[in-house]
This record gives C-alpha cells, sequence and structure tokens, in this order.
C-alpha cells in the first residue's frame, strides 16, 4: 500500500499490510487494555487527554507537514487542523465526567434509582484521508476518555498520519492498547467488525461504505456511528448580504481543496440576486491560488489521488454534456500533481451529476430560484442531509426556514462546521448517530438503570 504526494506524485512511503496474526495480537492487547483502563478514574483519563492537546501543539508544524505531503492540504489550512485537535482534546479533558455522571432519576420513596454511563470496550474507527487528523481526535478524545478503547483503520494513503496520530497519545503517556492502528485494506474492515474483540464501529466515509458497515455491523448487533457524504445546498434569498454571501460562498466550497462532506456544493441563489451574486461569487474563485500547498499563499492544493481527480472531471464533463454551462474552469491543470482549478457550473439540469452526486472537488453548482419555497424544496430534493446554510438579511426568517430544511446541521449567516461544544450529524443518506458535545461521547456507552432499595423488615 504506497502514499503517493498528490502535488509532485512521488511516492513518499510503502506500507506492509498488518497480516492476521499482528492484527490479532493488536487487538488482543487492546482487549486487554481495556480492562483496566475502564477502571481508571475519570479525572486521570481527562488529565492525559489534556496532554495530548500540549503534544499536538508543541509538534503543530510537524503533523501538519505530514497531512499537507500525503493528501495535499494547504500549510495553514493543515495548521488550524492541529489546532482544532488540541481544542477537541482540550473540551472533553475539561467536560467529560460532567457529561458522563450518573443521571439520577426519581422513582419511589427509599429506593436510590440512577442511569450510569458505561464503556463498552474496543470501538474501531473506520477514518478517511481528507481530515487525516481531525477525523480521528472527534473520534477518539471523547470516546477514548469514557472509557473506551480505540482501533483505528485508517485510509491507506494517510497511514503516515496514523502512525503520527499513534505517537501523540505515546507521547502523551497513554497506556499501549489504549489506540492500536492497523494497515489494513477496506476489504478486510468486515472480517474486523465481525470479531467479538471488536464492540461498535464508527465511519466517516462515502455513503456506500456507510452501508457496508452498517449491514455487517447489523449483523453483529453492534453500535455504530456513520457519518456519511453530502451536497450541501447554499441558499441566497433575496435579501442576502451579496458581497459576504459570495466570499464565504467560495471559501465553503473550495476548503480543503474542495474534498469536504460538509462543503457548500449546490449553491441556490434567488433570482433577484442570482446575476450579482454570481458575478462577485465568480471573482472570488477567480481570485484563489492553485498551488504547491506547503506554500503560504495557497489556497488550493491537489485533489489527494489521481483516481479522484478523474473521477470529479468525468461528473464535470457529464453534466456539461447533459446541458449544464461551464462557467469558469472545468479542466485538469497541465502540470505535475492531481491539480483541478475552481469551477463554476451554471443551467445545471436536474438529471445531470453536478445536481444528483456529491462532487467531491473544488466544482460549484449555482443553481437559480423563484422563490423561497423552490430554494427549500430543491435543497431536500438529494438523498443526502448532512448540512445546510442560508444567507439573509433577517434572522428571523432565516430561523423559521432552519424548520424546513432536511439536514443534520443548518446555519445561518454562516458556513457548515463542526464545533466540540455542538451535536454534528446527519440524515437519509448522510448517515446516523452523533459526534461532538454531550451527546457524542455517550453513543458508545451503556446507559445502565441502577436501582436500590433499601433493606426493611416488614415482609
Amino acid at each position: 500500500m504506497r502514499s503517493i504526494n498528490p502535488a509532485t506524485e512521488d511516492v513518499i512511503e510503502t506500507y506492509d499490510e498488518h497480516d492476521e496474526p499482528t492484527v490479532s495480537a493488536r487487538l488482543d492487547e487492546a482487549w486487554r487494555e481495556f480492562e483496566s483502563w475502564r477502571t481508571k478514574p475519570i479525572e486521570r483519563r481527562e488529565a492525559l487527554l489534556a496532554d495530548v492537546a500540549d503534544v499536538l501543539r508543541e509538534n503543530a508544524d510537524e503533523y501538519a507537514t505530514r497531512m499537507t505531503t500525503e493528501m495535499g492540504k494547504p500549510i495553514e489550512q493543515a495548521v488550524a487542523e492541529v489546532e482544532k485537535c488540541a481544542w477537541v482534546c482540550e473540551y472533553y479533558a475539561e467536560h467529560a465526567a460532567e457529561f458522563l455522571q450518573n443521571d439520577r432519576i426519581g422513582t419511589v420513596p427509599g429506593s436510590k434509582t440512577y442511569v450510569s454511563y458505561e464503556p463498552i470496550g474496543p470501538v474501531l474507527a473506520v477514518m478517511p484521508w481528507n481530515y487525516p487528523f481531525w477525523q480521528v481526535f472527534r473520534f477518539a478524545a471523547p470516546h477514548i476518555t469514557a472509557g473506551n478503547v480505540a482501533v483505528l483503520k485508517h485510509a491507506p494513503n494517510v497511514f503516515g498520519c496514523a502512525r503520527a496520530i499513534e505517537s501523540v497519545f505515546e507521547r502523551a503517556g497513554y497506556p499501549s492498547g489504549v489506540f492500536t492502528s492497523l494497515q489494513i485494506p477496506a476489504e478486510r474492515v468486515s472480517t474486523l467488525i465481525e470479531d467479538d474483540r471488536i464492540k461498535g464501529v464508527s465511519l466517516t466515509g462515502s455513503t456506500r461504505a456507510g452501508r457496508a458497515v452498517a449491514e455487517t455491523s447489523g449483523h453483529e448487533l453492534k453500535p455504530t456511528v456513520l457519518e456519511l457524504g453530502g451536497s450541501d445546498p447554499f441558499i441566497v434569498l433575496d435579501d442576502a448580504p451579496i458581497e459576504r454571501a459570495a466570499k464565504q460562498g467560495a471559501k465553503a466550497r473550495t476548503q480543503n481543496n474542495g474534498q469536504s462532506c460538509i462543503a457548500a456544493k449546490r449553491f441556490l441563489v434567488h433570482e433577484t440576486v442570482y446575476d450579482e451574486f454570481l458575478e462577485r461569487f465568480t471573482e472570488e474563485m477567480n481570485a484563489l491560488t492553485v498551488g504547491d500547498p506547503s506554500k503560504a499563499q495557497t489556497d488550493i492544493g491537489p485533489q489527494a489521488r489521481a483516481d479522484l481527480l478523474e473521477s470529479l472531471h468525468e461528473q464535470v464533463t457529464r453534466s456539461v454534456v447533459s446541458g449544464a454551462t461551464l462557467h469558469l474552469g472545468g479542466k485538469p491543470l497541465d502540470q505535475a500533481g492531481y491539480y483541478y482549478p475552481p469551477t463554476i457550473l451554471t443551467d445545471v439540469p436536474d438529471d445531470a451529476p453536478a445536481a444528483t452526486e456529491e462532487l467531491f472537488g473544488p466544482v460549484a453548482t449555482v443553481l437559480k430560484v423563484e422563490t423561497e419555497q423552490e430554494a427549500i424544496r430543491v435543497a431536500n430534493d438529494t438523498p443526502y442531509g448532512l448540512g445546510a446554510s442560508i444567507w439573509t438579511g433577517d434572522t428571523e426568517r432565516g430561523e423559521a426556514l432552519t424548520q424546513k430544511i432536511t439536514a443534520g446541521n443548518v446555519f445561518v449567516n454562516q458556513v457548515v462546521a463542526s464545533d466540540p461544544r455542538v451535536p454534528f450529524s446527519g440524515t437519509k443518506a448522510s448517515g446516523h448517530g452523533t459526534e461532538l458535545s454531550h451527546h457524542g461521547i455517550q453513543e458508545f456507552v451503556t446507559k445502565k438503570t441502577i436501582w436500590i432499595d433499601e433493606v426493611s423488615d416488614s415482609v
């Protein structure tokens, strides 16, 4: 399994696949450590997590460079990703005990009744390449601190990031086995889920991968959290702040080289402001710097792999053949590396790939809508339901519309983002289960009812 620098197409490193004895030995170690780790006071687990935040910040440049080299993320965004990982660790280091304290429930006089939150065991994390540190830490920070242990199956093109994350926990002083990384291909995940030593599964990835994991996990009766794909609408109403919406829209579409599940992908613009928005949005997209992701001035780096570049361009080409207008970009750059320029498609037919599929790259679909009602209809006319953003000068109007959009996350006058303080989840084909906040930390615990009656001599 090879890791290739997408900016140069040079091979970074070749990794040997872990054989079955190696995988089994690591699972045995994880299970043995769980029996000890679960009994440690949560205050000790919180303290170790705070140390993880320190390790991340002390080595931020090293980890950011690793991300940029392996999957092409612009270096400043990579540094910001490391900082966000430190933030989620600090958040749960401060709040985990509060979120998992016994929940006392009044029942009858003389009885003590409450709910305790108890860890379930080793939890498998199947994680993607696009946010190779953040996706792992937003899983690991809450669930390890809850008393579980983590088994990571990372994407092969970012195995170097997986090894670096292992070293973070080692440097912070975690016992061996609390965080384990496996170098295996996707084809072996089902067998891993079926293993009795795995007690739950969290996956961030495609809807196809989510269905496969859900099928196996369901058969094994194991809990899952699935954060899957998205085709997020970016709704620009007739009273929207156009300049800000255009600027933030370009950022929302192209951040992380456009390779984000919660990126704004379909721009639904009211006809009265359509021309103005398209003009400003085009200016913003055209002004972005495409180039070497290791340079601070770069806004958009390469796509993460050659096949991803090819698939993206094929979707754009099929959309144009279907009748869409290529307003900007639309052709891979003629140079080394997997570079695709900021691209805008307009006049997109309802059945074109740009309207019906997730485009995982810096390609925006801009659609004209006649009314607010049409904007909501088109926003919901997708199998996905991850995020959405609404832009309007009337926040009450925007808030009212949030109730009409079928998505797990809806933002008004702000781009969709994950934040440790609030829950993050999808609906429909975008998955199920919750990450982050106090909701997320309770996904892989047993909510155990405890009922204690006082001893009495009466019969």
